[in-house]
């Protein structure tokens, strides 16, 4: 059965983006390009599942990214 999870993507100063899956934990890749990270993403995603073993109803669930100010 195929799962959704919810993917952080950011973008460090050598220009490598970095994907986390924080459903996943430890689950993180980078890659130069938004395509790579995505196929890099998937791949640490499986992995993960398969050392972990499923993700339960009661694990994390993205609601959202806010801003501050400070």
């Amino acid at each position: 059965m195929k799962r959704e999870f919810t993917v952080i993507i950011e973008k460090d100063e050598d220009g490598y983006f970095i994907g986390t899956v924080p459903q996943l934990k430890g689950c993180h890749t980078q890659a130069k390009s938004l395509d790579e990270l995505m196929e890099r993403t998937k791949e640490a995603a499986l992995l993960c599942l398969e050392v972990e073993g499923e993700v339960g109803e009661g694990d994390l669930r993205f609601v959202g990214v806010q801003r501050i100010a400070v």
